[in-house]
């Protein structure tokens, strides 16, 4: 299954090069400071990227914190466990 997806990545990926290469036209950027023309092609890469980056970042962040706070309650699970056998063994036995 992997490497089926590898395979599909790397089909879109030649797919989304082959497209660019035929898409040459320049066009004005402009940004917040300044602008400048850009082929669409270089452009449109660019910006992917940049996307791709950040989503990284974002969810990458929330998958560390998640994968922290997971460490930290089971850490409380062993902590509290140890504490009720702990407990529990030192009740005396009732017998009627």
């Amino acid at each position: 299954m992997k490497v089926i997806k590898i395979i599909i990545a790397i089909a879109l990926f030649l797919i989304a090069l082959a497209l660019g290469a035929q898409n040459q036209e320049m066009v004005k950027f402009n940004y917040l400071i300044a602008q400048n023309e850009f082929h669409l092609s270089t452009l449109l890469g660019g910006v992917f990227i940049v996307a791709f980056g950040l989503a990284w970042l974002i969810f990458g962040s929330l998958y560390l914190k998640s994968k922290l706070t997971i460490a930290r309650l089971r850490k409380q699970l062993a902590k509290s466990k140890k504490s009720v056998s702990s407990s529990s063994s030192s009740l005396p036995d009732i017998k009627g």
